[in-house]
């Protein structure tokens, strides 16, 4: 899973498929995906973190490209943050040996996540 990172953006999308952005709600706020709720605060969710910005205006903010990096591998914009990395797979050393190798979320998810965080324009 190479990616192709020029400045702070991927140009290219992982999948072939475009996203969509209702999956990529859902995986947003899905604890058991995404789980992004946890640290972010989200649009329209109640029981969102604050430990991180809030996911409201993202879409103005930043480009699909400069989005997708950011969920793809977010390390490579803030070195330290607690944000994992969800399309990378190596280099990473504090993983549970039934999910090395693995990414958490497929090349078509990242898409998605990117889709519905794209749509977010409005400051909350």
């Amino acid at each position: 899973m190479r990616l192709e990172v020029i400045g702070d953006a991927i140009p290219q999308a992982l999948a072939s498929e475009p996203g969509d952005a209702a999956r990529g709600r859902s995986i947003v706020v899905n604890r058991d995906a995404g789980a992004c709720t946890l640290c972010h605060a989200v649009p329209g969710e109640q029981a969102s973190g604050n430990i991180a910005p809030t996911l409201a205006g993202v879409g103005a903010k930043l480009s699909p490209p400069q989005l997708r990096l950011r969920v793809a591998d977010s390390t490579r914009v803030s070195p330290n943050t607690p944000m994992p990395a969800y399309y990378r797979t190596e280099g990473l050393t504090q993983v549970a040996a039934p999910y090395r190798g693995k990414a958490i979320l497929s090349a078509q998810q990242v898409e998605d996540v990117v889709a519905y965080l794209a749509t977010l324009k409005e400051p909350q």
